[in-house]
């Protein structure tokens, strides 16, 4: 059990100092050794959990997808309609790339170049949920007259993934305070008046960005 443990430990040190190197260096320029020696390891420790750059640079974007499946999950029974979800979600997926190098370098990883084999592309998952959030919101009628799903989809992936990419070189990208403004300029075009006035661009009281 104690040398289970361990071992958890070491490669989750291997998998946090891989994400921080290739957020640092990129995919293509991040070594092995720098990676090791950031992690605090020898180099055969690395390589009894990871065989090679390709392999840990998997295991971070599968942490990473981890995050984006528990913040964009099914909707909650009792919860919130469509349109908080979206905004609440937003709030922490951006706490979490400000706070969270693996979260940051997962989103990278996938979208970069070189584009890598079976590479996991965060971005394409969010997009997919956020379409399906504001479907969801059209059929309950929550958007604003003449608003398609299709069309709110384009503003609203366009705007946070650019958050997303902006923020991994100027941290102020992923502030609150932004998203807070975006949510207030956009909003009264995308909701529907009988929802606006229940909606909270600054997010639900009660949701966090979880551990990182």
């Amino acid at each position: 059990m104690v040398k289970q443990e361990r071992a958890l430990r070491t490669r989750q040190a291997l998998v946090r100092a891989a994400a921080e190197v290739f957020a640092q260096d990129g995919f293509a320029m991040a070594s092995l050794g720098s990676i090791s020696r950031k992690a605090g390891v020898s180099s055969g420790a690395l390589h009894f959990h990871f065989e090679n750059k390709q392999l840990l640079a998997r295991a971070v974007e599968d942490e990473a997808a981890a995050v984006v499946r528990a913040i964009a999950g099914p909707a909650p029974a009792g919860g919130p309609g469509p349109l908080q979800r979206l905004i609440d979600a937003t709030h922490v997926l951006t706490a979490r790339l400000d706070r969270d190098v693996v979260v940051r370098a997962g989103f990278e990883l996938g979208c970069g170049l070189p584009r890598r084999s079976g590479a996991v592309d965060l971005r394409r998952q969010w997009q997919a949920w956020v379409e399906e959030v504001l479907r969801e919101a059209e059929r309950e009628g929550a958007l604003a007259e003449g608003v398609s799903a299709a069309d709110a989809s384009v503003a609203v992936v366009a705007a946070t993934v650019g958050f997303e990419v902006l923020g991994a070189g100027d941290r102020a990208w992923t502030a609150p305070a932004v998203l807070v403004r975006f949510w207030g300029l956009l909003l009264p075009r995308l909701a529907a008046a009988g929802t606006l006035d229940r909606l909270l661009p600054g997010g639900s009281p009660d949701v966090t960005p979880g551990p990182y």
